[in-house]
């Protein structure tokens, strides 16, 4: 085992022996050898783009789930990776049927041939680890696994985006292309850095189609108190980002007393319309993905989850505990799709025979609902505020939350910050600070929630049209961009600034371990990437 892909990596290096995520050295290598099958599908795939040949949606939508399944805290099932794995060898020989003979080198990932039994693919799966070749140069390699994770963050965009009816070709075209490109061995440090500038402006364009298709058919998400403590009655907590799956819960729980509550990353679910008219989505339950295990902990209600941020279930709730989609745990309840829909019938008997909360809790709440609509509708307000000498800073303070120490950081420089500052947030990194009281400028308040990590792109939209409404460049903003990291969405996020040309950045708690010492260098000199050191330091060389 060697994985190196998360933040909270072992000793900041690699997880070689269990993963910290809880991912098991056998589930570790058939995720390994799951993405050799995807950089074999990947040669032949981007050979017949290459021929101007056409790849069908279900092996574009396969490679896009397969590679979201292998995110950080996505599924851990060892039977499930053996199903994808046999999926992805009867394509992958579709694929080469399909392309003929190939001219000059093949790689051993397009060749590979996969066995029968599981036993049989974790023994192979040694072949497929990331530090197999001792050959391979570092800043290669880290470029490679770079762009890999990159890959698996967009995947999870492209697959929700999917979901609710949203392709766009170019996107799933280049996961072909871009796993492809990771077994070209005539691809250097040079070459590798344009694709991965390249691959960022591809997110890009895969975040506005996910924002499109959310918007389209949920509404553009409006400034939304959303309470933070509990009502009497059965519930459902939904864990995860997947909205199809909250509205399809929605409307099978309408009218049967199931309270709905979001958790986590669904949080910003409440801003959107067409979910928030539900009167049974009652509120937020508990905090960032992390505290689960705790906050579940003997819960006399059910849990759905949607997608990634899952943890090893305590017995005190794994009978209630359902997992969907691409995310999975060994005897973990599975609710499939059958024919476009979801039956949560079990679930929500479950939630109905476990009886819920007892009582009410005192009303407390939070805001949310501040996408780039909503924001940008108050745009002549800012700008007016900035000018007035009101405002006279932004801070992006976004990102991953995690367990591991030194994200006290992102609580401290969020209270730190002045009062005649704004505090944009996105993603599950909020939960440091967003249940306390930042009060406010004028008529908004002073901390804006932006959304989920998927919303990633109204965060964009709204500096560049502060950049436009200012005629200047984003790096030209009072604007300061600090992030903290934990899984491969972040990657692929950073991609997409750093292909926009966006410098500056504070990234945190610590610097990935698959960035080599040279590659580094390259996003220091070249982006002005900087590793965060205190808030008071932080703050004194952003405000002066």
């Amino acid at each position: 085992m060697f994985c190196y892909q998360c933040e909270q990596t072992a000793g900041g290096k690699a997880c070689t022996s269990m993963g910290v995520c809880g991912k098991t050295p056998e589930v570790s290598g058939l995720q390994d050898l799951l993405i050799y099958q995807l950089k074999g599908i990947g040669f032949y795939g981007s050979k017949l783009l290459d021929q101007g040949k056409k790849i069908n949606a279900r092996v574009q939508n396969f490679v896009i789930d397969t590679a979201f399944s292998t995110l950080t805290n996505v599924n851990f099932d060892d039977e499930r990776f053996a199903e994808f794995l046999k999926e992805g060898a009867a394509i992958k020989a579709e694929l080469k049927a399909e392309l003929g003979d190939v001219e000059g080198k093949v790689p051993a990932e397009a060749t590979y041939i996969l066995p029968g039994t599981l036993d049989e693919m974790i023994r192979d799966s040694k072949i497929a680890g990331i530090m197999v070749d001792d050959t391979l140069n570092e800043d290669v390699r880290s470029l490679r696994e770079m762009l890999i994770y990159g890959l698996k963050g967009m995947a999870a965009y492209a697959h929700h985006a999917f979901v609710l009816g949203s392709a766009d070709e170019e996107v799933n075209n280049y996961f072909f292309k871009a796993f492809g490109a990771t077994v070209n061995d005539d691809l250097g440090v040079a070459e590798l850095l344009d694709i991965l500038m390249e691959f960022g402006g591809v997110n890009l364009k895969c975040m506005a189609l996910l924002d499109s298709a959310n918007t389209g058919t949920y509404g553009h998400p409006t400034p939304t108190a959303v309470n933070i403590n509990n009502k009497k009655g059965p519930f459902i907590v939904i864990s995860g980002h997947d909205l199809h799956d909250l509205k399809e819960l929605l409307e099978q729980t309408e009218g049967k007393g199931v309270n709905i509550y979001t958790h986590g990353e669904m949080l910003p679910a409440h801003g959107y319309p067409e979910l928030n008219k539900y009167p049974h989505l009652v509120g937020n339950f508990g905090g960032a993905w992390q505290d689960q295990q705790k906050e579940f902990d003997g819960l006399p209600g059910c849990i759905l989850m949607t997608t990634n941020c899952l943890q090893k279930p305590k017995a005190s709730y794994a009978d209630r505990i359902y997992s969907t989609s691409v995310v999975g745990f060994p005897e973990m309840q599975h609710i499939e799709e059958v024919d476009g829909k979801k039956d949560f019938t079990a679930m929500i008997e479950k939630a109905i025979e476990l009886g819920g909360f007892t009582e009410d809790e005192e009303v407390k709440e939070i805001m949310t609902g501040f996408g780039h609509n909503a924001t940008l509708s108050h745009a002549e307000t800012i700008v007016g505020a900035v000018k007035d000498g009101l405002i006279r800073h932004f801070f992006l303070i976004g990102g991953c939350d995690g367990a591991k120490s030194g994200r006290n950081y992102y609580t401290e420089i969020a209270e730190k910050t002045p009062a005649d500052t704004v505090i944009l947030t996105v993603a599950c990194g909020k939960f440091r600070f967003n249940k306390l009281d930042h009060g406010n400028i004028g008529p908004l308040p002073r901390l804006l929630d932006v959304g989920q990590c998927n919303d990633s792109y109204s965060a964009i939209r709204i500096a560049v049209a502060l950049a436009e409404a200012f005629e200047c460049g984003v790096n030209d903003l009072p604007l300061s961009i600090i992030l903290s990291w934990y899984e491969q969405k972040a990657v692929c996020i950073l991609l997409t600034l750093l292909s926009l040309g966006i410098k500056n950045i504070h990234i945190g708690p610590s610097l990935p371990a698959f960035v080599s010492p040279n590659v580094l260098n390259v996003l220091v000199e070249q982006f002005a990437v900087k590793p965060i050191s205190t808030p008071d330091e932080d703050l004194k060389a952003i405000l002066g």
